[in-house]
């Protein structure tokens, strides 16, 4: 999944830094304020393409003693990061520009180039936007958007397409303040036009910052795993239940899992050991995600199992 969030990532990067360049300059020939509000969004757009590929390699750092659970959240980090920039620069600043063209709105100069920027930009960002989409179907098959950001694990997935869908209704926004306030006289639909996009950004910055936060401050894993975990100990006969199965993300592709398990009164301590090790190897074949497993055996009466010649719970 992180390879594809990537590709994603990419060819967002790449669309923006093409499509920021030409907005501004159009922006300067028209004296448009929508045109300077879709500039500062596809470059802000693209410089949080750059933070989110500086999370995921920070991500990918192995585990050391200061961090013995790895690296992951740094990725959820850095998505926060990517909203309160989104938030400041790219919502904030455009509102603000809107507000100063419609308290003292300027006549538009030729609109012409506005059009043919933003036809093109609509252009590349609805290829980018196809990319995602499809990177975001290939990695949560059969969810539908909202399903992925309320309890996807990896935000820079939902980010792009989020994105790119703020970019796809900014340039429908940009091109009706162009279009109307030259064609009505009315150069403050212009300046109204940037502070729509502005509230648009905003919106996405809070969606994004919700779901950060909730990520970084340890949610839960996906619903399957704990099902998982019941439907492995139901199909072995030398358990009897697992009780207070709890998870953590620790990143989009890890998560901590901890239980007990309750086991039959007359199992060994060998025979207990090598049910552990079944449990967990079952547990990692279904969800290969759950990389750190602590399990605790609980023999039948309640009492804990004895030690046995091998560790009952894993890393």
């Amino acid at each position: 999944m992180a390879s594809e969030s990537k590709s994603a990532i990419y060819a967002s990067i790449g669309a923006n830094v093409v499509i920021a360049i030409t907005k501004l300059v159009t922006a300067a020939l028209t004296g448009s304020s929508a045109m300077i509000a879709e500039g500062l969004h596809s470059l802000v757009d693209a410089g949080d393409g750059t933070l989110l590929l500086v999370g995921h390699a920070r991500a990918r750092r192995p585990a050391d003693a200061q961090h013995p659970f790895g690296h992951g959240k740094e990725l959820y980090f850095w998505t926060l990061i990517v909203a309160m920039i989104f938030f400041a620069v790219g919502g904030g600043v455009s509102i603000y520009e809107g507000v100063l063209h419609v308290l003292n709105p300027e006549p538009l100069r030729d609109p012409t180039p506005a059009y043919v920027v933003l036809a093109i930009a609509a252009v590349i960002d609805g290829g980018s936007l196809v990319v995602g989409w499809r990177t975001m179907r290939r990695a949560a098959p059969g969810r539908t958007l909202f399903e992925v950001v309320r309890h996807g694990k990896d935000p820079s997935l939902f980010t792009v397409v989020l994105e790119d869908i703020a970019d796809v209704v900014g340039i429908v926004i940009a091109f009706l303040g162009v279009w109307l306030g030259h064609w009505l006289g009315l150069p403050a639909l212009d300046g109204a036009a940037s502070i729509a996009v502005g509230l648009v950004l905003a919106a996405v910055a809070v969606i994004l910052a919700g779901q950060s936060r909730g990520l970084l401050v340890g949610e839960r894993a996906h619903d399957e795993t704990i099902a998982v975990v019941h439907r492995v100990a139901a199909d072995d006969p030398a358990i009897r239940r697992v009780e207070r199965p709890l998870t953590m993300q620790l990143g989009p592709d890890e998560v901590l899992l901890t239980l007990e398990i309750e086991l039959h009164p007359e199992l060994t301590s060998r025979e207990v050991a090598a049910t552990i090790v079944r449990f967990e190897d079952r547990i990692r074949e279904q969800r290969p995600e759950v990389h750190h497993i602590f399990a605790e055996p609980m023999l039948g009466d309640g009492a804990r199992a004895a030690p046995a010649d091998q560790p009952s719970s894993a890393t």
